[in-house]
């Protein structure tokens, strides 16, 4: 009967000191997972396809909205800021299935490399996961093969989101800086 009355005590200072928290606070409540829709399994997925960064022809879909800071190396192009609509493709060829969407900005933020920081969504067309987006946000070391970036959230089927995304150069024009990236994104969801 002892042990009763501890665990009804306790249960009942739990409540209390959670209903004082939330009052003191004002702004701050417990969920339930599965009110979020985090009662499903969670999944792991792993995406494919091709990023067309275009800069020139009648299609552009990359501006340049900042131009680099004229007093450091031109090679790294401190402080440009670009801005993007770019199509995700199923190929690496442009006339390849559209896929998706990249949506974003890219800054050139080191003096010494071509490193950029990289701000997009990824919205997808296909399937359960037309209207879904991946979220990512790091470092692109450009002359890097491989580069490796965070998944940090997305909306739709993608909500509570977290994984990596790799890129690899697949194409790149000096003379129209038109660029094909592939990446492969290995996110989970539920």
């Amino acid at each position: 009967m002892a042990t009763q009355y501890l665990i009804f005590f306790l249960l009942l200072s739990s409540y209390t000191l959670t209903s004082v928290s939330t009052e003191e606070t004002g702004f701050v409540r417990s969920l339930d997972r599965e009110m979020m829709g985090m009662e499903k399994k969670e999944c792991f997925s792993h995406f494919r396809f091709y990023w067309q960064d275009i800069f020139s022809g009648n299609n552009v879909t990359s501006v340049a909205i900042v131009p680099p800071l004229p007093k450091y190396n031109p090679a790294n192009a401190f402080g440009l800021v670009i801005l993007f609509f770019n199509a995700l493709t199923l190929g690496p060829e442009l006339s390849s299935k559209l896929v998706g969407r990249s949506e974003g900005i890219y800054v050139s933020t080191s003096q010494t490399g071509l490193d950029l920081l990289m701000v997009m969504n990824f919205v997808l067309f296909e399937g359960k996961y037309n209207g879904s987006s991946i979220t990512i946000v790091g470092r692109n070391s450009v002359y890097n093969t491989v580069r490796e970036m965070p998944v940090i959230g997305g909306s739709g089927v993608f909500r509570f989101a977290k994984g990596y995304a790799e890129a690899r150069t697949h194409f790149f024009d000096p003379k129209t800086l038109n660029t094909v990236v592939e990446y492969n994104v290995y996110v989970s969801h539920y």
